[in-house]
C-alpha cells in the first residue's frame, strides 16, 4: 500500500487519459470513414454515429450514482475491459452480412462504456491527487488525450489505408478495431498494477438519498436565473461544427466524381488525423490566452466567428475541388485551428457562468450533457442535410447554422469576475 501511494501519477495520469480517449475517437471519428470505405451511405453514418453520442450526452444522470462504489480504480478498469472487448467483436462482426447492424449496437456499448469510464477516471483523478497536483498533470490529461485522437485518425486511419491496398476493406478495419480493442485491454491491465486504489471519502449514501439529491441538482440547475437562454446558447454553439466533424471527413474521402477530394484513408490519415490533430491543440492554447487577456465577456464575440469562419475552407475546397495533398492539408489545419481556438469560449462560458453556484461540479456535468445534445442533434440531421444539398451548398449553410449563437450572444448576461459571474 505505501508503494502504491509513493508511485508518481506520471506512471498513470497519461495512459489513464489516453484510455479515456481512445474509446470516444474510434466512435466520433473513426467508425465514420471504416464505415465510408465500407460504402455506406453519408446520411446513414451521420444518424447512426450521432445517435449513439446520446451516451456522452445523458452521462451526468448517472454520475452520482457511481459515486456509492467505493473503489474507482475497479470501475476505471473494468470499464476499460468492457470497452476493449466491445471494440474487438466490432472487429469480429465485420465479417457478417449483417455487419451494419451488428457494429452499431456493440458501438453503442463503446459508448456507453467511454462515457462512464470518463466519470469514473475524472473521480480518480480528483480523489487522488492534492489540488497542487491536479494543477500540475492537467496539461498531461489534455496532451494524452489529443494523442488518443493522433493515434486513432493520425495512426490507425494511416494503416487502414495501407492495409486496404492488399486486402478487403471490411477486413483492413477488423484488424484497425481488433489493434483498439487490444490496446484498450492492454491499458487496462497495465492499470491493475498502476492505479491509485483510492477509495470514496464520501459517507456510503442510500440509493434513495443519491436521486433525491441529484433531482435538488437538477432543480436547482434549471431555476438559475437566465438558464434557458445559456441552454439555448450552449446547444447552437457547435451546429456549424458538429455538422463539419461528421460531413468534412467523408468529403475528404467522397469520390471526385461525386463532388468530394477522393482521398485516400492514409492522405485522410495525414492531413486531418495528423496536422489537423497539432493545429486543433495549438488552437486551444491560444484561445485560453486569448480569453484571459480579453476576459469571457468581450472575446466571447470573437471565439464563436473564429470557430465557424473558417469552415469557409471547406466551401472553398468542395468549389475547387484541389488535387495538391499540401493545400489540402493546409486548409483543414487552418479549420482545425479556428475550432480549437474558438471552442474554449464554449468550456468556459460553462465553467465562469453556468456552473456557478451551490452544485458547482455537478452543474458543469449537466452543462457538458447539454453541450454533448448540441453536437449530437446536428451530426444526426447534418447526412440527409448534405444528400439533399450536395457538398457545395452543404457547406453554405453549414455557415449560415452559425449565425444564430453570434446573435444570442448578445443576449447574454456575462461578468469578467469570475465570482460574481450569473446567467
Amino acid at each position: 500500500m505505501t508503494q502504491e501511494k509513493q508511485r508518481s501519477p506520471i506512471s498513470w495520469v497519461p495512459t489513464l487519459y489516453l484510455a479515456e480517449g481512445l474509446p470516444y475517437f474510434a466512435v466520433a471519428l473513426v467508425a465514420g470513414l471504416m464505415y465510408k470505405s465500407l460504402g455506406v451511405s453519408n446520411d446513414e453514418i451521420a444518424y447512426w454515429t450521432g445517435m449513439i453520442g446520446f451516451a456522452w450526452v445523458f452521462k451526468p444522470l448517472w454520475s452520482p450514482f457511481l459515486e456509492a462504489v467505493r473503489s474507482k480504480k475497479l470501475l476505471v478498469i473494468a470499464f476499460q475491459l468492457i470497452g476493449g472487448i466491445s471494440l474487438g467483436l466490432v472487429a469480429l462482426s465485420m465479417q457478417l452480412p449483417n455487419y451494419f447492424a451488428i457494429s452499431i449496437a456493440l458501438l453503442g456499448l463503446v459508448a456507453i462504456a467511454s462515457a462512464t469510464h470518463d466519470i469514473a477516471a475524472d473521480g480518480l483523478y480528483i480523489a487522488s491527487l492534492s489540488n497542487k497536483q491536479q494543477a500540475a498533470y492537467a496539461g498531461w490529461q489534455g496532451a494524452f488525450y489529443n494523442a488518443a485522437k493522433f493515434i486513432s485518425l493520425g495512426g490507425l486511419v494511416i494503416l487502414a489505408g495501407h492495409l486496404e491496398k492488399s486486402m478487403p476493406p471490411a477486413q483492413a478495419w477488423a484488424i484497425v478495431f481488433g489493434l483498439l480493442g487490444a490496446m484498450l485491454i492492454a491499458i487496462a491491465l497495465y492499470h491493475s498494477w498502476s492505479l491509485p486504489n483510492a477509495q470514496s471519502n464520501a459517507k456510503q449514501e442510500s440509493m434513495s438519498s443519491v436521486f433525491n439529491t441529484s433531482i435538488d441538482v437538477i432543480k436547482d440547475f434549471f431555476s438559475k436565473p437566465g438558464i434557458w437562454l445559456a441552454i439555448a446558447f450552449i446547444l447552437l454553439f457547435r451546429a456549424g461544427e458538429g455538422q463539419i466533424q461528421t460531413i468534412g471527413p467523408l468529403f475528404l474521402k467522397e469520390l471526385r466524381a461525386n463532388g468530394g477530394l477522393g482521398l485516400s484513408n492514409e492522405q485522410v490519415g495525414v492531413v486531418y488525423g495528423t496536422a489537423g490533430t497539432i493545429a486543433f491543440i495549438g488552437g486551444s492554447i491560444l484561445g485560453g490566452y486569448f480569453a484571459a487577456w480579453l476576459g469571457l465577456r468581450r472575446a466571447l464575440p470573437w471565439l464563436i466567428i473564429a470557430m465557424n469562419l473558417p469552415n469557409l475552407v471547406f466551401f472553398y475546397l468542395s468549389a475547387t475541388l484541389p488535387d495538391n495533398l499540401s493545400i489540402v492539408g493546409a486548409a483543414l489545419s487552418l479549420e482545425m485551428f479556428g475550432y480549437g481556438f474558438g471552442f474554449v469560449g464554449l468550456i468556459l462560458f460553462m465553467m465562469q457562468v453556468v456552473a456557478v453556484g451551490k452544485y458547482q461540479t455537478a452543474h458543469y456535468a449537466l452543462a457538458t450533457g447539454v453541450m454533448q445534445l448540441g453536437l449530437v442533434i446536428p451530426k444526426m440531421i447534418s447526412g440527409k442535410v448534405q444528400t439533399a444539398l450536395g457538398y457545395q451548398q452543404f457547406f453554405i449553410w453549414v455557415l449560415i447554422s452559425a449565425i444564430p449563437v453570434l446573435i444570442l450572444c448578445r443576449f447574454l448576461k456575462i461578468k469578467d469576475q469570475e465570482k460574481t459571474t450569473t446567467v
